[in-house]
């Protein structure tokens, strides 16, 4: 299976941490990141897709972060 996983966050640094961490196991970049400016909240927040293959099965109920 090819697992997908959209990690966001605030613009801080706990976004690198966060994919830096998803790239340490074995997640691929897929696509640009994104950045936009969360409206309610005032703060702008980051995205970045990240894939992984897997030889386990999907179900709905596959925990994807644990690949």
């Amino acid at each position: 299976m090819k697992a997908y996983r959209l990690l966001t966050e605030d613009d801080t640094s706990e976004f690198c941490h966060k994919v830096t961490e998803a790239l340490s196991k074995g997640w691929e970049l897929y696509g640009d990141p994104v950045i936009s400016h969360d409206a309610t909240t005032g703060k702008m927040r980051c995205a970045q897709a990240v894939i992984k293959h897997s030889d386990q099965t999907y179900t709905s109920e596959t925990k994807l972060g644990a690949l």
